[in-house]
This record gives C-alpha cells, sequence and structure tokens, in this order.
C-alpha cells in the first residue's frame, strides 16, 4: 500500500486490503502510465465478458444494470476506504471510478441486437473525453465527499458518452 498513508501498516485489516484491491481495479490503478485508462479497458473487458455469454438483450441489459449498480457501490465504499488509507482525496491509484464509469457508458450497447466492436470503441474513447476534460457539472461532483465524490463525477461521464452513444446508434455510427 502508499506510504502516505493515514494507517499504520501494522493496522491494516483485511477489509483494508479488500479495499485496495478493489480500489485499484485488482492492480489496473498501479500500472505507472495512464492507471485511468488501464481502468477504462478493465471496464470494456467487463462489458465484451458479458457481451460474449449471448444471453439475449433482455438478459444482458438486467446483468450490465446489476453490474453497474455492484461496481458503483463496492467503488464507493472502496475509495472511500483506500482515500483514508493513502491520505489522499483521490488517489492516482483508484481506477474503479473509472470502471465503473466505462461500464455505465457502453451500456446503451446492450440494446442493440449484436455486439457492435466500433460501438464499444467509440465509447471508450467518448467515454475517456469526458472523464479527462470533466464539462460541467461533472467537475462539481468531484467535490463531493468520500468515495461518492471519487465514483460520481465518472459515473456522470459515463452517463454522458453513453447517451452520445446510444445517439449515434439511433444515426447509424456505432
Amino acid at each position: 500500500m502508499n506510504r502516505t498513508s493515514t494507517i499504520s501498516k501494522e493496522h491494516y485489516t483485511g477489509a483494508d486490503r479488500l479495499a485496495y484491491a478493489v480500489a485499484t481495479g485488482l492492480g489496473a490503478g498501479l500500472v505507472p502510465f495512464a492507471p485511468g485508462t488501464v481502468g477504462a479497458v478493465e471496464g470494456v473487458a467487463i462489458y465484451l465478458a458479458i457481451g460474449s455469454l449471448h444471453l439475449g438483450q433482455a438478459f444482458s441489459l438486467v446483468a450490465i444494470a446489476i453490474i453497474n449498480l455492484v461496481v458503483f457501490a463496492a467503488g464507493v465504499w472502496a475509495s472511500s476506504r483506500t482515500c483514508e488509507i493513502t491520505g489522499l482525496k483521490d488517489a492516482r491509484v483508484i481506477v474503479i471510478d473509472e470502471v465503473s464509469g466505462q461500464l455505465i457508458a457502453l451500456t446503451p450497447l446492450a440494446l442493440l441486437s449484436s455486439l457492435s466492436i466500433r460501438g464499444v470503441i467509440i465509447g471508450f474513447i467518448l467515454f475517456r473525453l469526458f472523464d479527462i476534460f470533466k464539462p460541467y457539472p461533472i467537475r462539481k461532483l468531484e467535490g463531493l465527499h468520500g468515495g461518492f465524490g471519487v465514483m460520481a463525477d465518472d459515473a456522470l461521464a459515463g452517463v454522458y458518452a453513453g447517451l452520445l452513444l446510444w445517439l449515434s446508434s439511433l444515426v447509424g455510427v456505432a
């Protein structure tokens, strides 16, 4: 774990270690270059794994919705705990927010009858753009307390990207 911790290493609990693992996307946040992008790639991988199950449109949408809720809720808990462990408001190693936001962004693709790799790529790019540039009011959400603030801005970036992805699918781009 991080050396700037507000909790000494000998006092880390199993829950602290689990929170850190979840918050870092099972280590994706520890890569030295573009950890947020790596976290978003994890979100794409989860989406593609669900899509490869060929559950049908309705079941895929339900599965993605449930996974979105679980990842978001786990992310709030894990991010809150990891912020406390590291002593940072939004530590760079936390990427579960990108995993969640990317899943949210790709959710509209589950409404299509077939898996669209082009749509996944467009959704990935849109999410990363919204996550990086944070148009209003995304940046304001970063100010929310604890793990909810860490997760909320990326969730809204995912909603924005998802809406544009859905619109682009309606006009045949995605």
